[in-house]
């Protein structure tokens, strides 16, 4: 499972760029289906099978980033190149080396060029451009330099005797445009083909002004090498588009989705084994202004990396992420036959009190880590926690969703309710300074969180329930917890009933220091032992071969 923060789709794009410091190419908002619901993922992500094509100018958001930025730059030095030409020519003029014909018409086609690459140039840093946009205006500034370069040639008659007096610039520009900005190869091939098509243009325009028309042999290939340079062009063009559909990832089957997004089993084109890849649509965190998508997208970024990094065995492992070009976060995991401690308790009750301590160390081993390195979950619970089978190994634990979450509580908004009212989701298991806000919170909210997780399996039920969110939140933050024997109806073992309490205590100084200490705490309860290998073996033989298992 990846639990990813989002923001609105018409930020995104502009969210990624900004985190360069440069504003580009923003995503369309996603469209939607039937009764509203969101239409399916389209682009890098499909689900397999899909008739529904995506758009003539639909990229990769990270590639349209790069290439936002790779235009403004282009923008600048071809700007750059035109001042230099302007002055070196007048130079040569005034020096007598070299006699330029039509001196001022040069000048004003470089003033020109100039003028447009830096508007370009100030365009793609400035403004939000939907990639539609991005993707039209580069191309078209593809075709005006490339015009601006033909009549640069034609301003004098072409040689008489001389097939090919020079390799046109002309032809550079046509061949290096597709690696600047690597739009979808119709929409190359129809720039491409334009551009070349300026020289004949100019060719005609030039003998219009007075130049004399060129032997048909010169005329013929002076037109011809613009033409093959389109086609090197449109050669580079399909190989960077198979270089992207080898990286993208196929949407198979879904298997489950809710109210932050779907989770899908998926294959890769160049990998054997399958994946799971955890979609989130940017609506469905109430973030709507752009600056905020923007916000959130760095802040996305950070956590994935970060959470890439992290090694532990018991912690699911991130293999992928990105923005799909609709604006729809996506992450790519393991792909885990198993279940989340939310289901199995509500599938086969309450597990015995060595079973909890064997499952609740191993989920200790991933928050260490994570800690250790800065992060904190923050969204601690029985979903996000899952047990499974590992290899050779038997009640393995994963622990889903590190640090993806939305950047602040919505109680209002992230709470699920049971059909009769009791609060089921977040806030069940949140610490009270999460509850109350106003400040600042450490890694012991996540101990907090799975001391509920611990109740939950030791009992079967919530640590705290209401018929609202707000009396659930006030019980976290108010209310002394029952302790989980007096719930359950009989004795559980006091030094594990101890640390479970010790744990759900409402000041994070009251708390277990750190995780590796409730680790080795609970590894102490004298009882971890009992859960062995061959006992998680038989009861996975028992009711594993029944299950509908839940893969994320």
């Amino acid at each position: 499972m990846i639990l990813v923060g989002t923001g609105v789709v018409e930020g995104l794009c502009s969210g990624c760029l900004l985190s360069l410091g440069l504003q580009g190419a923003r995503e369309e908002p996603a469209e939607t289906g039937a009764k509203g619901e969101p239409a399916p993922v389209r682009g890098a992500l499909h689900p397999a099978g899909s008739s529904v094509a995506a758009p003539a100018w639909a990229m990769p958001a990270e590639l349209m980033r790069q290439a936002a930025r790779r235009l403004g730059v282009a923008a600048f030095g071809v700007g750059l190149a035109f001042v230099v030409a302007i002055a070196v020519t007048t130079v040569v003029e005034a020096l007598g080396w070299h006699h330029y014909g039509h001196l001022a018409v040069r000048g004003a086609l470089s003033a020109l060029l100039v003028v447009a690459s830096g508007a370009l140039a100030w365009v793609v840093r400035a403004s939000r451009l939907t990639t539609a946009r991005l993707m039209r205006l580069s191309l078209a500034y593809e075709v005006v330099v490339a015009f601006g370069i033909s009549m640069g040639d034609n301003l004098e008659p072409l040689p008489a005797t001389l097939p090919l007096a020079a390799i046109s610039w002309l032809c550079v520009w046509i061949v290096i445009f597709p690696l600047v900005v690597p739009a979808p190869p119709r929409w190359a091939l129809v720039a491409g083909v334009a551009s070349a098509s300026t020289w004949p243009l100019a060719y005609f325009i030039g003998v219009a002004a007075g130049n004399p028309p060129a032997p048909g042999r010169i005329v013929a290939l002076n037109f011809l090498e613009s033409y093959l340079a389109a086609g090197l062009a449109m050669l580079s063009t399909v190989v960077i588009r198979r270089l992207h559909e080898w990286g993208s990832y196929q949407l198979v089957e879904r298997l489950d989705h809710g109210g932050m997004g779907e989770i899908w089993r998926a294959r890769h084109s160049m990998l054997a084994r399958p994946v799971a890849v955890k979609l989130i649509r940017p609506e469905r965190l109430g973030v709507r202004r752009p600056i905020e998508a923007s916000s959130l997208v760095r802040r996305f970024q950070r956590e994935a990396e970060a959470t890439a990094a992290l090694h532990s065995s018991h912690t699911v492992a991130l293999h992928d992420f990105g923005v799909t070009p609709e604006g729809v976060f996506y992450y790519v995991m393991d792909l885990l036959e198993g279940l989340d401690l939310e289901s199995l308790v509500r599938r086969f009750g309450p597990v015995p009190p060595e079973r909890a301590v064997h499952l609740l160390v191993q989920a200790c081993d991933s928050l260490a880590e994570a800690h250790a390195v800065g992060l904190i979950h923050r969204d601690v619970k029985p979903a996000n926690v899952m047990t499974c089978r590992w290899g050779l190994k038997w009640d393995f634990v994963k622990v889903l969703d590190f640090g993806l979450v939305k950047p602040a509580w919505n109680v209002a908004a992230d709470d699920r309710l049971t059909s009769d009212g009791v609060i089921a989701g977040t806030p069940a298991f949140m610490a009270p300074e999460a509850a109350l806000g106003g400040g600042a919170f450490d890694a012991r909210v996540d101990l907090y969180g799975l001391g509920c997780v611990a109740y939950w399996l030791l009992t079967g039920e919530r640590v705290f329930t209401g018929r609202t969110a707000m009396e659930v939140v006030f019980h976290h933050a108010q209310t002394p917890p029952v302790p989980p024997s007096q719930r359950l109806g009989r004795a559980i073992p006091a030094s594990l009933e101890e640390l479970v309490l010790f744990c759900l205590a409402k000041a994070p100084d009251d708390r277990p220091p750190s995780a590796e200490w409730l680790a080795a705490r609970l590894a102490g309860c004298g009882i971890a032992d009992a859960w062995t290998p061959e006992r998680a073996r038989e009861w996975w033989e028992k009711n594993g071969l029944d299950l509908a298992l839940r893969a994320w």
